[in-house]
């Protein structure tokens, strides 16, 4: 039944199913899980890379899941990572037009918003794919603080305090966010609850820094403080984090 429609985002089957945007849902779980954590003092955002090779060159340190869209918006995203970027440039222009228009950064929500709008339109017209990507925004405004959104193909999107994308266990990941979240988390322990998550969702044996990429969003003062943890940060961090003793808690 399928075949007979899903040719063209412009058709619905007799289901009321658009099979190319759900298409591109499923291409997502094919990408390394990533996970966001809303505390009451920042944002911890985390991601699996599949991306790994012997003879890949990673000293430019370019990060393969976490992208700046502006000093108080960043996004972290699964999929198919060409598809992020033409987005994530998009967002990017539209933050500097609205801070050059208004002369303040654009409320967090609205940016948000755009995206997804522009996401949208790819799903309602001939000739267009769907975008093969979602995004998890973390970000700051003084009219709401600290906010975690995420976007899927079809253009919609929520606020959350906690969630996940991509990877073949999202299951598993959202039932660990269930049990372990509060709403009184600190940063410190959403990164620890973050790896909880993955140590979930990966090969136990591929928890490192090769294997991880975590990042996260805080204000120190008036400043808004945005960090990537590098490679030695990263595996100090693990090692603190007594990955048998959070399988024995859960």
């Amino acid at each position: 039944m399928a075949r007979r429609y899903d040719q063209r985002t412009t058709i619905f089957s007799p289901e009321g199913r658009v099979y190319q945007v759900e298409y591109a849902m499923t291409a997502i779980k094919h990408a390394g899980a990533t996970v966001g954590i809303l505390a009451k003092d920042g944002i911890v955002l985390a991601a699996e890379k599949k991306t790994t090779a012997k003879l890949l060159d990673n000293s430019s340190n370019i990060s393969e899941k976490m992208f700046k869209i502006d000093e108080h918006v960043v996004c972290a995203v699964a999929g198919i990572t060409s598809d992020a970027n033409i987005l994530i440039n998009y967002a990017r222009l539209s933050s500097q037009r609205y801070f050059y228009t208004y002369q303040e950064p654009i409320p967090v929500e609205q940016l948000v918003s755009q995206i997804c709008d522009t996401k949208q339109g790819y799903t309602q017209y001939g000739g267009l794919r769907p975008f093969g990507v979602s995004f998890l925004y973390a970000g700051w405004d003084k009219h709401y603080g600290f906010q975690l959104y995420q976007s899927d193909p079809s253009g919609n999107f929520q606020g959350w305090y906690a969630t996940s994308i991509g990877g073949e266990n999202s299951q598993v990941a959202q039932s660990v966010l269930r049990s372990n979240y509060k709403s009184d988390i600190s940063l410190k322990e959403a990164l620890q609850l973050a790896l909880k998550v993955l140590t979930k969702t990966m090969d136990r044996s591929a928890i490192n820094s090769d294997k991880l990429e975590f990042s996260y969003f805080t204000k120190q003062g008036d400043q808004i403080v945005y960090h990537i943890l590098n490679p030695q940060e990263l595996e100090k961090f693990i090692k603190e984090t007594d990955l048998d003793q959070e399988a024995q808690d859960n």
